[in-house]
């Protein structure tokens, strides 16, 4: 694990509902097609989501996902997958 990756971890493992943040998701396509997009928001909630099949599944074939549900300015909900990619600033 990344020094980064450690600092986003910590972080999202303090976020209280209100907090203010900026994630920032790294996405890539492909061996070179790379983009980034940027998420500013409200906590609303942290929780971890099950979800369906995965390549690299668990014996009892259960993946989890931490995900943020965030309130963002103009009103809208968003959720956002927190991975390896992903970068967390508190606000």
């Amino acid at each position: 694990m990344t020094p980064e990756e450690l600092l986003s971890r910590t972080l999202y493992d303090q976020l209280q509902p209100g907090d203010r943040v900026e994630v920032v998701h790294g996405v890539t396509v492909g061996s070179s097609a790379k983009w980034s997009t940027t998420t500013i928001g409200k906590v609303l909630c942290r929780e971890r989501r099950r979800h369906g099949l995965h390549f690299r599944r668990n014996p009892d074939d259960k993946v989890y996902s931490d995900v943020l549900i965030l309130a963002r300015d103009d009103g809208e909900l968003t959720t956002v997958t927190m991975d390896e990619y992903t970068r967390l600033r508190k606000l």
